[in-house]
């Protein structure tokens, strides 16, 4: 719980630099964040490689590694359809197109502004970042509540990236590869719905 606080910190941190204006410039002058990204992917590739027990949880997944994103999509879908019962002001399909974000809210975002204006692409980015907020501080107690795959589902498209040293921590190492193939999954799938429930 102590990491993820940490990790919360630095994010309001950012938030505070940026809204002061102090080094906004040499930061968007640069992007930082993929090279932190490459840094981070290495060392969790160094990690996997240097560590048998990873490998050797892979290869007993087999094929039933494909039912964590999926899981993942249809549980979210199903959530969001749910939440457009409550919402007397949204549709179906805005609600669809929100959860389709999968916690990719950069890019969800951005399609939604498009298709459905900015307001719901507002909503899409401020749920998106919601669900990775919820998966950094809450990794520990959902695993310890739900197992060990359920950050990863709660991660969503985040799971090879931004969340993915959290899911580490707490689900394991044996985890990493689950998480890693999980968050390309929905990552890639991202494009297609949001796009696909935006159009109908």
């Amino acid at each position: 719980m102590k990491s993820s606080l940490i990790i919360m910190c630095f994010f309001l941190m950012g938030l505070l630099l940026a809204y002061g204006h102090i080094l906004l410039g040499t930061v968007t002058r640069y992007d930082f964040s993929m090279y932190v990204l490459y840094v981070l992917m290495f060392l969790v590739g160094m990690s996997i490689g240097n560590d048998f027990k990873v490998l050797q949880a892979l290869k007993e997944q087999n094929w039933r590694i494909f039912f964590v994103p999926l899981a993942t999509i249809l549980g979210t879908l199903a959530g969001s359809a749910l939440v457009s019962v409550v919402l007397s002001g949204r549709s179906l399909t805005d609600c669809l197109a929100v959860g389709a974000g999968f916690g990719y809210y950069s890019l969800a975002s951005v399609f939604i502004t498009e298709y459905k204006g900015a307001e719901l692409g507002t909503v899409a980015l401020a749920a998106n970042i919601i669900r990775e907020m919820i998966t950094l501080l809450g990794a520990p107690l959902l695993v310890c509540w739900f197992g060990k795959l359920a950050p990863i589902s709660a991660g969503g498209a985040t799971t090879m990236d931004t969340t993915l040293p959290v899911i580490t921590r707490y689900a394991g190492k044996e985890f990493v590869i689950v998480s890693v193939f999980h968050g390309f999954v929905v990552d890639f799938s991202v494009p297609f719905l949001v796009t696909f429930f935006c159009k109908i």
